[in-house]
C-alpha cells in the first residue's frame, strides 16, 4: 500500500503542479496585458508592472488550486485508465475505498497549500502589489464618493477600554500607500447622538497600538451637555500643532475598505467583522466571505472526489484530451457557482454557512452519484 501511495502522489502532484503552472502562465499574460495600458503614466514603468503581475501570483494560486488538483488528478487516473493499470490495481484487491483514502492523504497536502497561500502569502503579496503600483504612480486610495470614505467606531472613557460614552464618524479624503491619512473630518457624537465635538485636520499619522496623531488641527467643541446649550451660547473652537487620538479605526482597517474580501486572510475578514458588529454595521458580505475562506480548502477533496470516477472509464470510452477537457468544464461550473451563490446568499440573506458550504456539497453529491454510476456500468 506504500509503494502504491507514493506513486499515486508522485504522479498526481507532478500533473497539479503542471496544471497550475499552465494556469498561472495564462493569467499572468492576461494580467500583464491589461496593465501595459497604465504603463507610462505617471511614472509606472513596465519592470514595476512586471512585479505587479508577479505578486499577484499567489492569490491566483490560492484561487486556482481546486482546479488543478481537479485537472491533475483526471489525467493521472486516466492515464492510468488507458495503460490498464487501474485495472491490475483493482484485480490486486485495491478497492474504491483504499482509493479514496491514498486520494484523500494526497488532498491534506494541497488542502494544507491552499491554506498557507490563501492566510499567509497571498493577502500579504497582493497588499504589497497594491502599494507598489499606488507609490509608482504617486497615487492614493481614496472613495468614489465626492465625500471621500467613511468609517465609525465608538468613544470610550479610558481609550480602547471603558465605558461607552459616544460614536465617532470619522471621513478621510485619501488614505496613502503608507498608511497616512489626508483631509480628515472627524464628528463625536454622546450617547444621545448629540454633536460634541467636530475636528478637522490637514493629515493623520499612525503611531501604532490603536493611536493616531493629527496635524495642523482645528476642533470645534459642542460640549458641556449639549442638548441643554443655549441656541445663543457660542461653540468653542481650538487650533492646535497635533493632537492625538485613540481609535479603534487602523490602517489595516482602512485599506479593507479597498479590498476584495475573497483576497483577504480569515484573519483579517474576522477582526474587520467584529468592528462592524461592534458599529451595530452589516456584516453579511464579509461573513460569507470568511466562511468561503474556512469551507475552500475542503473542495480541494471534492475535486479528487470528483476525479476518482474518471479512473474508472477505459480510454475506449473517450480519450485522455476529452477527459481533461471534462475536468476544465466542471472546475470552471465550481468556481461559478460558487462565485453565484455568494451574490444569492447575500441577496437573500441565507446564512453565511449554508452559502459558503452548499456548492461543496452540491458537487460532492453530484461526485457520488457518478462514482456509483461507473461502478455499476
Amino acid at each position: 500500500m506504500r509503494v502504491i501511495q507514493r506513486y499515486f502522489t508522485t504522479e498526481i502532484t507532478r500533473s497539479v503542479l503542471f496544471a497550475l503552472a499552465a494556469f498561472l502562465a495564462l493569467f499572468a499574460f492576461f494580467e500583464l496585458m491589461g496593465q501595459l495600458e497604465s504603463v507610462g503614466r505617471n511614472g509606472y514603468k513596465l519592470q514595476q508592472a512586471v512585479l505587479f503581475v508577479v505578486m499577484g501570483l499567489p492569490g491566483n494560486v490560492y484561487e486556482l488550486m481546486p482546479i488543478a488538483v481537479l485537472i491533475g488528478t483526471i489525467y493521472t487516473l486516466s492515464q492510468f485508465a488507458a495503460r490498464s493499470e487501474f485495472t491490475i490495481m483493482r484485480v490486486s484487491s485495491m478497492s474504491t475505498r483504499m482509493t479514496a483514502k491514498v486520494l484523500g492523504r494526497i488532498g491534506i497536502g494541497f488542502a494544507i497549500m491552499t491554506i498557507l497561500f490563501g492566510e499567509l502569502v497571498a493577502p500579504k503579496a497582493t497588499e504589497l502589489a497594491q502599494k507598489l503600483k499606488l507609490e509608482a504612480q504617486g497615487s492614493s486610495l481614496s472613495s468614489q464618493f465626492r465625500s471621500g470614505m467613511w468609517a465609525k467606531d465608538v468613544i470610550k472613557d479610558n481609550g480602547m477600554e471603558g465605558n461607552v460614552t459616544g460614536t465617532r464618524f470619522i471621513n478621510i479624503q485619501a488614505l496613502q500607500p503608507d498608511g497616512r491619512l489626508d483631509g480628515v473630518k472627524i464628528y463625536e457624537l454622546d450617547n444621545e447622538f448629540h454633536l460634541a465635538q467636530m475636528i478637522t485636520a490637514e493629515r493623520g499619522d499612525y503611531l501604532g497600538n490603536h493611536e493616531w496623531k493629527l496635524s495642523n488641527v482645528l476642533m470645534s467643541d459642542f460640549a458641556d451637555g449639549n442638548k441643554d446649550r443655549k441656541i445663543t451660547e457660542p461653540v468653542k473652537t481650538e487650533k492646535l500643532a497635533t493632537r492625538n487620538m485613540i481609535s479603534e479605526v487602523t490602517p489595516e482597517i482602512l485599506s479593507v475598505l479597498f479590498a476584495d474580501p475573497d483576497r483577504m486572510s480569515a484573519y483579517d475578514l474576522r477582526a474587520y467583522t467584529k468592528h462592524l458588529e461592534a458599529n451595530n454595521q452589516r456584516t453579511e458580505r464579509y461573513e460569507i466571505a470568511f466562511w468561503k475562506k474556512i469551507v475552500y480548502p475542503l473542495s480541494i477533496f471534492v475535486m479528487l472526489a470528483l476525479a476518482l470516477p474518471f479512473a474508472y472509464l477505459h480510454f475506449r470510452a473517450g480519450g485522455v484530451s476529452l477527459k481533461i477537457f471534462t475536468g476544465i468544464m466542471i472546475g470552471v461550473a465550481f468556481q461559478l457557482i460558487n462565485s453565484l451563490f455568494s451574490h444569492i446568499g447575500l441577496l437573500n440573506t441565507w446564512p453565511a454557512l449554508v452559502t459558503a458550504a452548499l456548492p461543496s456539497v452540491l458537487f460532492m453529491l453530484m461526485a457520488i452519484v457518478a462514482l456509483r454510476w461507473v461502478e455499476r456500468n
